[in-house]
């Protein structure tokens, strides 16, 4: 039986990369491409706090790389745009403090193949993963995140490309959008919601228009029909933002960064961590085998939950659930999904190849406007389409 609602109204949100959260997922991202640039073998977690003019780097790094960890903060922070010395946080003016140690070799014999109990290479930790795919959007994305993350993205490109005519903004910025679903596809955009950071003596109304020219330009304009409500900097007022606003934390920001709360989610933050840690490698390979099981035809929408124990490297459990979409039954998609796609860590970072950022994409492009969803990433390719067809006789 479908599990698709008549209709209803579904929100998300997203932030954009002057978010404080935001701020910190790239830093640590920062840091760990460049340790993988210098040694793919390097295992990072690294976690970074930002608030007024200071920026505390922590984690556990093990890694053969020479890296300045302040070095690569600041420049992370400068390509945000923060840069401006009197808002309270700046990549002129911000402090580094670095307290980082190497990994525990209790988890590194585990995820290290040849060392621990099994010899092969083994999840780094135990948990569940979700990837998530619908082909309500061309992106296979839920639209709601989808546009949400499209009108941050947007704002922050005019800030940085246009930077007299958009001299207002400033980095930090928060969007929501609620659009109305029929028959479990999106028909009309509800309701907008977009807070900005400005500058002191930004009139209200220019805001306004531009973020209503925003969303002209980013959303399918059949979605937009009817009376679309518009909130904008609904306090009145958005000047103190940033670290300066609000501390900011690696991964406090997990459901902006998968599918906007559409799905199921396992509670791994993603930034920070090296491909070794399925919370993050998993989850991407999730969204690869969903989003080609439903670029396919073979569902309309996809959820993939993988289950690892820490130093196994098999799956405990693989679940499909197509919502009753698929055409045919989740049993029998599990049973292609194992056939098609090799799940143990080790065959996840080499398919993917998670060590070597490049070639157009990096993990700390990842670390702002959603991992998911656009084409860059390795994770998002649909080269299994045939093959699953194949296997599923269409």
């Amino acid at each position: 039986m479908s599990k698709i609602r008549s209709e209803h109204v579904f929100t998300s949100e997203s932030v954009s990369e002057g978010h404080p959260d935001k701020v910190c997922d790239q830093i640590s991202d920062a840091i760990l491409d460049a340790c993988l640039a210098q040694d793919p073998d390097s295992r990072v977690a690294c976690e970074t706090l930002a608030t007024t003019d200071m920026i505390v780097i922590s984690g556990e790094i093990t890694t053969k790389a020479k890296v300045n960890w302040q070095e690569v903060a600041l420049e992370a922070v400068r390509r945000i745009g923060y840069t401006i010395a009197d808002i309270g946080f700046s990549a002129d003016s911000a402090k580094v403090m670095v307290a980082i140690h190497r990994q525990s070799p209790d988890i590194s014999q585990g995820v290290t193949e040849g060392m621990g109990r099994f010899k092969e290479q083994g999840a780094g930790d135990q948990g569940m993963m979700f990837g998530y795919a619908s082909d309500e959007t061309p992106e296979l994305m839920p639209a709601t995140i989808l546009y949400a993350h499209k009108i941050v993205a947007e704002l922050a490109r005019l800030r940085k490309q246009e930077p007299e005519k958009y001299r207002y903004l400033r980095p930090d910025s928060k969007s929501q959008v609620s659009i109305r679903y029929k028959d479990g596809r999106p028909v009309a955009v509800e309701t907008v919601v977009v807070s900005h950071q400005h500058a002191p003596d930004m009139p209200q109304e220019w805001l306004e228009q531009v973020v209503r020219d925003v969303v002209k330009a980013v959303i399918p304009a059949e979605l937009l029909k009817g009376d679309i409500k518009y909130y904008v900097n609904p306090t009145g007022r958005f000047e103190v933002g940033g670290p300066s606003g609000d501390t900011g934390l690696t991964g406090r920001k997990i459901i902006v960064d998968t599918y906007g709360g559409v799905g199921s989610h396992g509670g791994g933050a993603f930034s920070g961590k090296d491909p070794s840690k399925v919370d993050r490698s998993a989850a991407y390979y999730c969204r690869y085998i969903a989003k080609n099981l439903v670029a396919a035809g073979l569902a309309h929408k996809c959820e993939i939950q993988v289950a690892y124990a820490i130093g196994v490297a098999d799956p405990l459990s693989v679940n499909v659930d197509t919502y009753g979409t698929g055409v045919l039954p989740d049993g029998e998609m599990e049973k292609i999904v194992r056939k098609v796609f090799d799940m143990r860590p080790a065959a996840i970072i080499e398919q993917l190849d998670l060590k070597h950022p490049g070639n157009g994409w990096c993990y700390q492009d990842s670390a702002a406007y959603g991992h998911f969803g656009r084409k860059q990433f390795p994770w998002e390719r649909t080269d299994k389409v045939a093959e699953l067809k194949a296997a599923a006789g269409k």
